[in-house]
């Protein structure tokens, strides 16, 4: 059993990130997680594509705002490489949140051009200075959302994280 040093990031972040050196050759490690994934184990499941891992909860554990694990393993030498990790919601719920900010970001700048236009010709500005207050507002909670989401899956991060952590080491 060796000692594992663990770099993580800020705990702000929506999408933690960590970096594990690891005294094992990126072969060694990826036929670990290989034979862990064979095995008829309920709780976690997982798929290796080009050196990259994904660990997910299984359909029976999952719900909205449960996590999964990225890993990469960099081969430093022949017999030791860095491991990197990153935590994140499932791909569609990624996905949804980033179009859904998008869609915030574009509206606030068009707003915001429909706001200068109604300036200049003297117009009525009321709905365009009503949509400059509440998109902020909305994508303020839309950040809180994800940080709530965070905290809901938060134990099955750990579960993720210890569940790593046993087959590396």
């Amino acid at each position: 059993m060796s000692l594992i040093v663990e770099k993580r990031n800020s705990e702000v972040f929506l999408r933690p990130r960590f970096t594990i050196d690891l005294e094992n050759s990126k072969e060694l490690v990826l036929k670990r997680f290989s034979d862990e994934f064979k095995k008829e184990q309920t709780t976690y499941k997982g798929s290796i594509v080009d050196g990259h891992i994904f660990i997910r909860v299984s359909k029976k554990e999952e719900h909205f705002w449960s996590p999964q694990l990225h890993l990469e393993i960099i081969e430093k030498t022949n017999k030791s490489s860095l491991l990197k990790g990153l935590f994140g919601p499932k791909p569609q719920v990624w996905t949804l949140f980033m179009f859904v900010h998008f869609v915030i970001g574009i509206s606030f700048l068009g707003f915001g051009v429909m706001l200068y236009s109604k300036l200049s010709l003297n117009e009525p500005i009321v709905l365009p200075v009503i949509m400059m207050v509440f998109l902020p507002l909305f994508w303020t909670l839309l950040y809180f959302l994800g940080k709530i989401g965070k905290s809901t899956g938060k134990q099955q991060m750990e579960g993720l994280h210890d569940f790593m952590i046993q087959v590396i080491d």
